[in-house]
């Protein structure tokens, strides 16, 4: 009998991640319903030969095992809550894995919401974008029972090439924060290494192409290296969830006793360019801030 899965969330990642769901649909033994608040974004799925659920409650009740792939807390309380959600559903799911970003102490609350309604949880958080999401290379930190975890193995591996177990529930949102951290603040050194360095009068092409040619090269600049340079920045990793993402690290920092004086200034400069209308853009668009706040701009 095939396993049922149920996959809310058809955002930029989720659709991309439930697409590579149903492509292993077949070989793996597994049949897809989808469900997101507004429906059109289930019709390139449902034309694939994914079912679409009207409701969360409706895919509960229907599926063995739900994956969550959505913005943030109140989006996952969205589809948990009210008459037709997820906790208000009977029978169904007995497993629900959170792919989304969340907190760790948000993380930990979910936990012994579900358990309260006989669900397992496991949290699951993936670190890549757009690109690794569409091709399933996906880096996935999961954290809950690790049991549950290795028998789900083979399902997340249709999503990701890694499966990092980091420990108990809290601790993948953890590692999940401490990644975001990083790029974030690996995301602006370089774009304000580049800004600097044309405000000095070199050129931006030659600026970025020096920075990247020996150990500070990386991945992550390669990625973005055309939308540093061209100034179109087309979105893989949205601006205004990066600020969001940012604003947990601060939260959990607070919450744990750390430092994190980069985290404090990258808020300030993300929160100045959603201000100014760049929230859809590209989190590489941190170069347009600043841009912005050099003088002779």
């Amino acid at each position: 009998m095939a396993e049922k899965i149920g996959f809310l969330g058809m955002g930029l990642m989720g659709r991309l991640m439930a697409a590579r769901v149903l492509e292993k649909s077949t070989e793996k033994g597994y049949d897809l319903m989808v469900y997101n608040r507004t429906q059109e974004k289930t019709r390139t799925l449902a034309e694939a030969g994914a079912e679409v659920a009207r409701t969360p409650a409706e895919i509960a009740r229907w599926a063995d095992l739900l994956i969550l792939m959505l913005t943030g807390p109140e989006a996952v309380d969205a589809v948990l809550e009210g008459e037709e959600g997820i906790l208000g559903a009977q029978g169904g799911a007995k497993t629900l894995i959170n792919m989304s970003t969340v907190p760790p102490k948000y993380s930990r609350n979910l936990e012994r919401r579900l358990q309260e309604k006989g669900l397992v949880f496991v949290e699951a958080p993936v670190a890549g974008s757009v690109k690794p999401a569409k091709t399933g290379d996906l880096a996935i930190l999961a954290g809950g029972p690790q049991e549950r975890v290795n028998e789900l193995a083979e399902l997340m591996e249709c999503m990701g090439k890694k499966i990092i177990y980091c420990g108990p529930v809290g601790m993948g949102t953890a590692m999940k924060m401490s990644v975001n951290l990083l790029l974030g603040i690996m995301m602006e050194g370089i774009c304000e290494a580049v800004n600097f360095g044309e405000k000095c009068g070199l050129d931006r092409d030659f600026v970025f192409n020096v920075l990247t040619s020996g150990a500070l090269g990386s991945g992550l600049y390669n990625g973005k290296a055309e939308m540093i340079l061209s100034g179109e920045y087309d979105v893989e990793f949205p601006f205004r969830h990066l600020l969001k993402d940012i604003g947990f690290v601060l939260e959990t920092a607070e919450e744990n006793g750390a430092a994190v004086p980069g985290a404090s200034n990258l808020s300030d400069l993300l929160a100045q360019g959603v201000d100014g209308g760049l929230g859809d853009l590209d989190m590489a668009a941190l170069k347009k801030v600043l841009e912005d706040l050099s003088t002779g701009s």
